[in-house]
């Protein structure tokens, strides 16, 4: 056995449970919790991680996470890179659907489109409200998330498109 094999992603692929729900309810209550959450989210995709957001919000059908703007993120216009907007948007949107799956179903994302609506700057929330899989039955579903600055005036609207469907049985 590696020590991969304990990794959040393979238990999360390997469990008859929903892995993400159970670490985020006992997480997110304890102090430093959520940001725990959030490393831990971060390391299942190291790509995702690099932006380091953190997730505020997660519950049944919805996710709120936010990034920090920083050098790091920039672009040649110092706005916050495209690239890492998306990203967060992938990372919002694929929290909130994780999050409301039933125990015995898996997703993968098939699509994504984006609409950058304004240069983003400053501290970008990202909010998902999403569909809410009753069944593990193999279904399509889109997913919206909208990115806003601290004004609230929205920067970016994405829409994942996901295949839900049953975990692969060992």
């Amino acid at each position: 056995m590696k020590l991969t094999d304990f990794s959040l992603a393979s238990l999360a692929a390997t469990s008859r449970r929903n892995t993400i729900r159970d670490v985020w309810d006992k997480l997110s209550p304890l102090p430093g919790g959520k940001r725990l959450f959030s490393r831990l989210i971060g390391s299942m995709a190291p790509y995702t991680g690099t932006i380091r957001a953190e997730v505020e919000v997660l519950e049944r059908g919805r996710a709120e996470v936010s990034m920090r703007d920083r050098p790091g993120l920039r672009n040649h216009l110092r706005s916050v890179h495209a690239v890492a907007l998306v990203n967060l948007a992938e990372l919002t949107g694929n929290t909130a659907l994780s999050y409301a799956l039933p125990d015995d179903a898996r997703f993968i994302v098939a699509g994504l489109s984006i609409e950058y609506v304004k240069k983003a700057r400053g501290t970008i929330r990202a909010v998902c409200e999403c569909p809410l899989p009753e069944t593990s039955e193999r279904r399509e579903y889109d997913i919206p998330v909208s990115l806003r600055d601290a004004t609230g005036a929205e920067v970016a609207r994405a829409v994942l498109r996901s295949l839900v469907g049953p975990k692969k049985q060992p």
